[in-house]
């Protein structure tokens, strides 16, 4: 599969086989989205793959019922979380950039964005969720005091084949400037 196909080809899935995500897979899945761009190379993404009785306990932490169903329906969800005060900073804790701490979420949007594609190559299809109570699943995962969730990542084996959206067309999203 090239860039192009894995990039053209991926769906957000939300209807999943009952079929369990191996533990090897994800682990492969996740040295491949360890590889995206960060700040500085901070690195500050990290997963925690939930699954079972905690599972659906953090599908009941949902602002919307679909997310809730998507939720139930996959075998794992991932917790997509970042390390704080690291992205954009300074080691004096100083900002880099007039961004301040708002550059932490694109290099987590860029990490998830090649979690979904590495699990994509490997057969998996994935949904990337933001709609929840943050501080519920926050409590639910037991995250320290430096991490902050970020999103959630339903992962699976796809049990529907959406067909692609309508895109914008180029010229509507590229300008050139001399």
């Amino acid at each position: 599969m090239t860039a192009k196909e894995c990039i053209t080809g991926r769906r957000s899935i939300r209807k999943f086989t009952g079929q369990p995500v191996s533990h090897e897979m994800l682990s492969q899945i996740v040295e491949t989205a360890s590889f995206a761009p960060s700040w500085k190379n901070t690195q500050i993404t990290r997963y925690i793959a939930v699954e079972g009785d905690k599972k659906a306990a953090l599908a009941q932490c949902t602002n919307w019922s679909g997310n809730t169903k998507i939720m139930e329906s996959a075998p794992m969800v991932i917790a997509v979380t970042l390390i704080k005060g690291r992205c954009g900073y300074e080691r004096d804790g100083s900002f880099s950039t007039p961004k301040g701490d708002h550059w932490q979420m694109f290099d987590v949007g860029a990490a998830s964005k090649a979690f979904c594609l590495a699990a994509w190559e490997q057969g998996l299809g994935t949904v990337i969720m933001g709609l929840f109570d943050e501080e519920k699943a926050s409590r639910l995962l037991e995250l320290p005091e430096d991490r902050e969730l970020a999103a959630l990542i339903a992962i699976g084996y796809p049990n529907e084949a959406p067909s692609a959206p309508s895109r914008k067309a180029v010229t509507d999203l590229l300008t050139f400037q001399a």
